[in-house]
């Protein structure tokens, strides 16, 4: 039985942690709150994050991370993206040699420009080859249900990227594999900030032609970072492109579209936040994705506007006219 560590017990850390159980895998869960633990343990639910969604008896929890690396031949990583690097210089040691290493984050560090499977690298000096990347259209709530759901786990290493797909292949997740680590990351970290921009629409009350507009040339922005950093171009049309990025703008469990309608109808960015609950990785990351773009000489405008509203710079209603009063281009270079 192939024993597996997730370092979270979030709601997405706990949904894959119930997945990789359900596939026949050891799980073993860190969470930070002792209650947490315990609830997991003992009620086998995380009351906390997935009230209402039974665990399996082999998930069992703990608060030491090191009690949770002991042994796992897959980690898997699901905490904010900006605090990887502080929790991971704590658990790089007790990470075994020749575990491949996970990120379900959607998210780029603010402070370097560097993608989550980057960071890792530089802090463990684990081998790219085994660090992957799980993306795709992942609503939490729906998969612990067992609805059906299916995402790519990307990696440089084929070997390695099948022995996580049979570590959580259930009749109801499906994953695939490929090798465009780049375009998996770039396309979960991007869709959080056209998810901002989409739903800040919605507050507002603009129609579906409008959400329509923002999903499709935000799209295009992501796949003209993507083409620039080396991506495969046919990835953002995919489960990690497009399929992420529809499934976080249309459903009302994500956090991004719910944090940006608090915003279009009128919230402050730290009243949105409290009211959202959780983190959407969006508000986080805008910035960082800007100066990406702008290391790459890449125009995003709805990242930039996006961005701008975050930092307090642009209210929301002179948004929505800052993006419709740009200049139309082919539609070949994108709006």
């Amino acid at each position: 039985m192939v024993r597996v560590a997730v370092l979270s017990a979030g709601s997405w850390g706990t949904t894959m942690a119930k997945v990789f159980a359900d596939a026949g895998s050891d799980v073993v869960v860190h969470a930070r709150r002792p209650e947490v633990a315990d609830a997991i343990n003992q009620r086998h639910e995380n009351p906390a994050y997935l009230p209402g969604i039974a665990l399996p008896d082999r998930l069992r929890a703990t608060v030491s991370a090191a009690e949770a690396l002991d042994g796992a031949a897959h980690v898997v990583l699901s905490i904010p993206s900006q605090t990887l690097r502080t929790n991971l210089t704590v658990w790089a040691p007790h990470i075994g040699r020749g575990a491949v290493v996970v990120s379900l984050m959607k998210g780029i560090e603010t402070r370097t420009g560097l993608r989550m499977t980057q960071v890792v690298h530089e802090v463990t000096r684990i081998p790219v080859e085994r660090i992957a990347i799980l993306s795709g259209p992942n609503l939490a709530r729906e998969i612990a249900a067992r609805q059906p759901a299916a995402a790519v786990i990307a990696c440089p290493d084929e070997h390695a990227a099948t022995a996580l797909q049979r570590a959580c292949h259930t009749h109801y997740f499906r994953p695939c594999t490929g090798p465009d680590v780049v375009g998996c990351e770039l396309g979960g970290a991007v869709k959080n900030v056209i998810a901002l921009a989409i739903d800040l629409a919605t507050g507002l009350g603009l129609g579906d032609n409008a959400r329509a507009l923002l999903i499709t040339r935000g799209l295009a922005e992501t796949a003209r970072l993507g083409a620039v950093m080396g991506a495969d171009p046919l990835t953002f049309s995919g489960l990690a492109g497009a399929g992420d990025l529809v499934a976080t703008c249309a459903s009302p469990l994500s956090r991004n579209r719910t944090f940006g309608e608090h915003l279009g109808r009128g919230l402050s960015v730290d009243e949105a936040t409290a009211a959202t609950q959780q983190t959407a990785e969006g508000v986080q990351s805008c910035r960082a994705v800007l100066d990406l773009a702008g290391t790459y000489g890449v125009e995003m405008p709805i990242t930039e506007v996006v961005s701008a509203v975050i930092a307090g710079a642009l209210s929301v209603p002179d948004a929505a006219a800052a993006l419709m009063s740009r200049t139309p281009k082919p539609e070949r270079y994108g709006v």
